[in-house]
């Protein structure tokens, strides 16, 4: 009798083992609900095909561009629109408005904000916004052009939406930041920036810049006063 028994313990412990995975532990036994557990993986915006048939969805009438919904809004947006990277998305950056242009008030945040320009902007922008960042390095850089200075005229006078077109786009030289700052990273970076020119920016019904006069400041560099 105790033959049985013990005959019946070890072949139930062989028959629990073998359904947990079998000798070498990598087989995964038998799937309850196959379809769930061997589910196909479908891309968010790519096409994916539907029983084998490429084009099952528009032989059914089915009109589908796999884009989203004109107007829609991504998480962590910002903008109500989309801006596109050619003259009519320019053209309406520039009527966009910083929806924080009140960050200045709060030093944490601007204190992120510089930090966010130094690491993607100040390479080429300088730390002191002239232009002479360490690729450059007054032409001893590797890089021969001089980049934009952000202190000078021309910046003063383009809108923040020019701004935060130039970071998502990019321009001339310039590559695009977009995968590197989020759309708020993007708005702080400008908020920086007109931080650093001397007065707030705001953008008139036309799309362009009108500079604020600047408050009476002073900024100390390497131990010597600057105006």
């Amino acid at each position: 009798m105790k033959k049985i028994v013990f005959a019946a313990s070890v072949l139930s412990m062989s028959l629990c083992l073998w359904s947990c995975g079998g000798a070498h532990g990598d087989d995964p036994g038998h799937a309850y609900m196959p379809d769930m557990y061997y589910s196909r993986a479908y891309e968010a915006y790519g096409y994916n095909m539907v029983n084998g048939e490429y084009d099952s969805l528009r032989k059914r009438g089915i009109s589908y561009t796999s884009l989203t919904v004109a107007g829609t809004v991504a998480r962590g947006e910002e903008l109500p629109t989309h801006l596109t990277g050619d003259s009519a998305g320019l053209k309406i950056a520039n009527g966009l408005k910083n929806p924080l242009d009140s960050l200045s008030k709060v030093p944490e945040q601007m204190k992120e904000a510089e930090r966010l320009y130094l690491v993607n902007c100040g390479i080429c922008h300088g730390t002191a916004l002239d232009g002479n960042g360490p690729l450059y390095k007054g032409g001893d850089g590797p890089y021969p052009a001089a980049p934009r200075p952000l202190n000078g005229e021309y910046a003063k006078a383009l809108s923040d939406g020019s701004i935060f077109y130039t970071i998502t786009y990019g321009k001339n030289a310039m590559g695009s930041y977009a995968s590197q700052l989020r759309p708020e990273q993007r708005w702080m970076v400008v908020s920086y920036i007109r931080s650093k020119q001397g007065g707030a920016s705001t953008s008139d019904s036309t799309g362009k810049a009108t500079q604020n006069a600047p408050a009476a400041a002073t900024a100390t560099t390497g131990g010597k006063t600057q105006p």
